[in-house]
């Protein structure tokens, strides 16, 4: 089956627009809730404003407030934002860390923000489990968990772990794409004979393609 989604989504990429390991760590911060397609209209002022950890960390938290306005939740997103830029100066010499362990003691960041920020900024392989990746994984029978830390355990003993992040953004693209909540478009699914759950949405080929959709309506 991953070797179907791969041959899908063979050029996968992380679609928060981000230059460094900081503006993608507050970008994921900032997609709690929220689509990626709002963060990235939101992000270019935020980051013209604030350059730099010590900008982030020495804003006033309600001019950062009015910048994440429309991303929703903005008042704990501020916080955790000037929280983390405090924390990354104070206690990792202005540098995003780089490791799973120093990255969830980051305020607003866990497991599955450090793991897109480790897999898409640092090049370490990580699975994100989001609603899309533990949605997907039930389906196909790789984990019947719905704990996205067990989640996350079940299926990285299945994936080689080099293929981690690009296949948490593969699930993520098929369930956002294909896959979806309410109503899969199943006869429009490369992975129709593969998948164990084919049937629980739409399975006309006509009526699925109408479902499904594209790279437009995400950018």
């Amino acid at each position: 089956m991953y070797r179907a989604l791969s041959k899908t989504y063979p050029e996968v990429r992380c679609e928060l627009d981000f230059a460094t390991p900081l503006q993608l760590l507050i970008a994921t911060v900032l997609s709690a809730q929220c689509t990626d397609k709002r963060v990235n209209q939101v992000t270019p002022a935020l980051f013209k404003r604030y350059k730099n950890v010590k900008a982030f960390a020495q804003a006033d938290l309600h001019e950062i407030e009015e910048l994440v306005h429309s991303t929703g939740f903005f008042r704990a997103k501020a916080r955790n934002i000037k929280g983390l830029a405090m924390k990354i100066q104070s206690d990792f010499a202005g540098e995003v860390p780089s490791t799973l362990e120093e990255l969830i003691t980051l305020p607003g960041v866990g497991r599955k923000t450090a793991n897109v920020v480790l897999g898409h900024a640092f090049d370490i392989p990580g699975i994100t489990v989001d609603t899309h990746f533990g949605r997907l994984s039930r389906r196909f029978g790789w984990s019947s968990q719905k704990d996205p830390v067990k989640v996350e355990s079940e299926v990285g003993e299945l994936i080689p772990e080099k293929e981690w992040t690009n296949l948490s953004q593969r699930m993520i693209w098929h369930g956002r794409r294909v896959c979806h909540s309410r109503k899969p478009a199943c006869g429009a699914c490369t992975l129709a004979t593969l998948c164990p759950s084919f049937g629980i949405g739409e399975t006309d080929p006509a009526l699925a393609r109408a479902l499904v959709k594209t790279d437009k309506d995400f950018r």
